[in-house]
Order: C-alpha cells, then sequence, then structure tokens
C-alpha cells in the first residue's frame, strides 16, 4: 500500500469514528517524531502493538479485501498464561462496504464482535474438524448477545448495529459491511497478529508500504523500524 493511500485512510476513519461519538485514546494523535520522543514512556504502547493498523492482506486491492484497525489496549501474553493479569484487548475497527475481511480464524484469542454503529455486519461462519482446520461441511455454535445459536456451514450472521457475536477458537470467520461501512469493536482475550490468525488462503496480515509521502502517524507495523 502507498503511504499516501494510508495517511487518507487514517484521516477518513477518524471522522467516521467522532461520527459515532468516539473518542480515540491521546497517543492516537502523536506523530512519527512525538513517539520517538516518548518511545520510553509508550514501551508498553509499542511492545503490546497498540495503535494504528490497515492492512490490505498483502493483495493491493484494499477497497474489495481490506480492514482498519485500531488497537485501544491489549494485556500481556504471560499475564494470559499464567491467567491473572491484564489478560484482555480492545480495538476499534472499519469493514467499509463489500470489503471483505477474509476467512480465519485464531488459535488462542477469543473475542466478542460488536456492530457500534453504521450499516449491517455481515459475518460468515464454518466449523473446524478435529485438528483445528477450516471445515467447509462443519457448523458450531456462537453466542450472539448472550445468547446460543447454532450455525450451519457458511451460514451468514447478520448484526445491526447494538448486536454481537462472540467468537471461540475454532470458528472460522469472515465478515464485511452491508449498505454501507460500519463501526466495530472487538473485545478479546491479549491479541497477537503475530502468531495467531491462521486464515484459509495464503496471505498476509500485513501490508507492504511503499513510502511515496511522509507518514501521518505511525502505524504497528511500523515500530520496529521507526522506533529502533
Amino acid at each position: 500500500m502507498q503511504r499516501s493511500r494510508i495517511n487518507e485512510i487514517m484521516a477518513e476513519a477518524q471522522d467516521m469514528i467522532r461520527a459515532h461519538g468516539f473518542v480515540l485514546p491521546p497517543f492516537a494523535g502523536w506523530t512519527p517524531d512525538e513517539f520517538r520522543a516518548r518511545k520510553a514512556e509508550a514501551a508498553h504502547l509499542i511492545a503490546a502493538r497498540c495503535g494504528w493498523d490497515i492492512t490490505d492482506y498483502g493483495a493491493g486491492r484494499y477497497d474489495e479485501m481490506g480492514l482498519f484497525l485500531f488497537t485501544l489496549r491489549n494485556g500481556r501474553l504471560d499475564d494470559l498464561r499464567r491467567g491473572r493479569g491484564m489478560c484482555y484487548a480492545e480495538k476499534l475497527l472499519i469493514s467499509k462496504q463489500d470489503q471483505l475481511s477474509p476467512m480465519h480464524t485464531h488459535i488462542v484469542k477469543s473475542e466478542d464482535i460488536i456492530n457500534r454503529g453504521g450499516a449491517t455486519l455481515v459475518v460468515e461462519l464454518y466449523g473446524s474438524d478435529e485438528a483445528g482446520g477450516f471445515a467447509e461441511d462443519r457448523g458450531g455454535t456462537v453466542m450472539c448477545d448472550g445468547v446460543a445459536r447454532a450455525y450451519g456451514p457458511g451460514e451468514r450472521i447478520r448484526l445491526a448495529p447494538g448486536e454481537s457475536v462472540t467468537l471461540m477458537p475454532g470458528d472460522w470467520h469472515a465478515f464485511w459491511g452491508e449498505g454501507g461501512d460500519v463501526l466495530i469493536g472487538e473485545v478479546s482475550t491479549v491479541n497477537d497478529d503475530e502468531t495467531d490468525n491462521v486464515f484459509r488462503a495464503p496471505i498476509g496480515r500485513f501490508s507492504e508500504i511503499e513510502e511515496d509521502e511522509a507518514p501521518t502517524h505511525l502505524l504497528v507495523n511500523d515500530y520496529a523500524t521507526w522506533l529502533t
């Protein structure tokens, strides 16, 4: 992705987030230079990869297959392993109309996916085989706003604003906005985008970036290069 397009997406996302009455935390506004100057005090943000996250999954077709995310807070994997401490994470996402977030599951993370406002969020579901792999002939059971709901293979759940679905490891899922863009909340156990995303197709979680202009804000996948 070109950096100029990433900067545009950030500006568009901030407009939508504000329009729905949400406010991002102060570090969302830091410039790259400010992040560098404050990296010692921001060690947890950097290690937990909190912040801006925009991906086209390496396919170069963001409007067709991509996702905007902002990690608001994220705990520690060591705490999760111990079963005590900061074991949770929270994100804001934007799924644009007909923009696919492709079929995937998680090994560890369980998550609530919440329609925070906008259009309808479509979540397509499949179950797993005995090894946890994608099973095109299996369904499963999820909770929608705390109520159990069985799903068949390939079933599509439609979430209106305020509605949610709880996904466990082994619930294979893809999602997109229907009828417009959707602001999504994600509340989960500790998030590890480096190792805990398993995609059905061989795609990448992060994008290669073409530096055609300076970044407005750093992405989480910029931290390793920009903050060393």
